[in-house]
């Protein structure tokens, strides 16, 4: 089978659609389209099934898919370990961060890169953790969090690498009633107005969690994923909210943790399955697996 067509069913996986894939490897459609139907000429089973106006993988296709990353895992091994015998760097690693945890750990890991060799092209890309299969279409390593109540995002062709949980505080304006207690409990806030972000991201998941542990349905009148938006609006006093520990930066508020339920969310390294095995992806793990135990250590 030609490693190119190869290529180009995992690029459908990964990204859903012909026109999808046609842009991102600069082809027309109709090009990827032949690609593929020669691709299942080659393989001898049908990969391919109408779904609507897309195509969707078969069984068959599904599981080339996966032989499809260990070929091109292998591949992408292959030209690491030549680069390692020439005087080239060990390479760049294309990464994607959410905001907040790019703010916390991305300039110690850059640090730790520094004089290695491997080089790091970072980009912030708000989206939930289901979105990481999608995201590692363009990505080496996705950094992801989650509410610690939800699954691991691994699966087949993923890995997911653990690396710190973060604590999440109610934030509260400094002239709030309960501003000087030393924790609180949601059924004390049944009456507040919260500020949260938008769904399926981990603070809007914890304090739904946190609501099904208590019985309290919290009242939100703003969704903002913008952390510093959030803190703003919550020392002019238009709302309390739930904020990772390390994201709460403004000296004017008051963090206090939930008391009788455990809230927080959970940092994680996701790469496609093998991805570790190549020099530079292994250096920038590592590095982030360092820099999140300096943090937890040290706040």
């Amino acid at each position: 089978m030609n490693v190119e067509r190869l290529r180009i069913l995992r690029e459908l996986a990964d990204r859903g659609t012909v026109g999808a894939v046609a842009a991102a490897l600069s082809l027309t459609p109709s090009a990827v389209s032949q690609q593929l139907k020669v691709l299942g000429k080659e393989a001898g089973v049908r990969l391919l099934e109408p779904d609507g106006r897309r195509l969707r993988l078969t069984d068959a296709g599904a599981a080339l898919v996966l032989r499809a990353d260990e070929v091109l895992g292998a591949l992408d091994r292959a030209a690491a370990e030549m680069a390692s015998y020439g005087a080239s760097p060990r390479g760049r690693v294309r990464v994607a961060l959410f905001p907040s945890g790019a703010a916390l750990l991305l300039p110690g890991v850059l640090d730790r890169l520094r004089h290695s060799g491997t080089h790091i092209d970072a980009s912030d890309e708000d989206l939930p953790a289901s979105s990481v299969p999608a995201l590692l279409a363009d990505y080496d390593v996705v950094l992801t969090h989650r509410d610690d109540r939800a699954a691991v995002t691994a699966g087949p062709r993923i890995e997911v690498r653990g690396l710190m949980r973060e604590p999440i505080d109610l934030v509260l304006p400094p002239d709030h009633a309960l501003a000087g207690q030393d924790s609180v409990d949601l059924r004390q806030l049944s009456d507040e107005q919260w500020i949260s972000v938008r769904g399926g991201f981990p603070v809007d998941d914890v304090l739904l969690s946190v609501a099904a542990v208590t019985g309290v349905r919290p009242r939100v009148v703003q969704r903002i994923n913008d952390f510093r938006v959030t803190e703003v609006l919550i020392a002019r006093g238009h709302g309390v909210a739930l904020m990772p520990r390390y994201a709460v930066v403004h000296p004017g508020l008051v963090r206090l943790p939930l008391s009788g339920v455990r809230a927080g969310r959970v940092y994680e390294l996701a790469t496609r399955v093998g991805a570790h095995a190549l020099p530079a992806v292994a250096a920038v793990i590592d590095a982030f697996v360092a820099e999140a135990a300096r943090v937890s250590e040290n706040t």
